[in-house]
């Protein structure tokens, strides 16, 4: 069997496997959609422009330090530094998500608000509701905050390696392939973000039918939980 042909069955295997063992490519995305009731086709969309964000960081990285002969363990150890960096953001992304869904949760609670309408017929009056629900009959001033949420994702995903990506550029770059170069990538970038997207699709139709019940005002607080333990999981144990 041709090398090339290794290569390319090589990195299709390894992107797939490299994601289906890595959390972080997934459960981010499903959280934040649950929490945030993004559409499927936003968390679609999300999790594509994040995947993308992750795999071509690492090719320009790669291609920049083959051209100017970086020995490939340096390159790992830019890689592995990029990891951590991205392990504390998502630790630390998480952590702030989980307290600010805490006070979310407790400001949701039913409570009364003495209002009063244009319409002078109308008598001053109260009326129960939660804030930042469907049912809620209007809106408070300042709750409308801009959503920097998918952008701080992308920012995060940008920093994370694809650690196996490299090593198999050496190859086709040792050989001045740019075909192989461009083969090998595409297979590896298009494995890789049609696995992250195959997860988050499913595992975002399970958890919408999930009952949350009374736990249904706690899911910004579980999905900040959720994504700090993914940080965790791989500044210390590796994953």
């Amino acid at each position: 069997m041709h090398e090339l042909t290794i290569i390319t069955i090589t990195a299709a295997s390894i992107g797939l496997i490299h994601t289906m063992l890595g959390p972080d490519h997934y459960l981010p995305f499903i959280v934040m959609a649950r929490a945030r009731q993004w559409s499927l086709a936003r968390t679609t969309f999300i999790t594509a422009l994040c995947g993308i964000g992750h795999v071509l960081s690492s090719v320009v990285l790669g291609i920049i330090g083959i051209a100017l002969g970086i020995s490939l363990h340096k390159l790992g150890a830019v890689e592995s530094f990029r990891g951590g960096i991205a392990a504390w953001l998502l630790i630390a992304f998480g952590a702030g998500y989980f307290v600010w869904g805490v006070f979310t949760a407790r400001k949701n609670r039913a409570h009364k608000h003495w209002h009063a309408h244009g319409d002078v017929s109308m008598p001053i009056h109260k009326h129960k509701h939660k804030h930042n629900t469907k049912e809620q009959l209007h809106v408070h001033k300042g709750e409308k905050a801009k959503n920097l949420t998918p952008w701080i994702l992308f920012t995060i995903f940008v920093f994370g390696p694809c650690e196996p990506l490299i090593p198999l550029l050496i190859y086709p770059a040792a050989k001045s392939s740019t075909f192989g170069l461009v083969l090998v990538t595409g297979v590896f970038g298009v494995v890789t973000i049609a696995t992250m997207l195959g997860i988050v699709i499913l595992l975002s139709l399970g958890a919408n039918l999930l009952p949350m019940g009374r736990l249904e005002r706690y899911t910004h607080a579980l999905a900040g939980a959720t994504i700090c333990l993914c940080g965790i999981t791989i500044r210390f144990l590796g994953l």
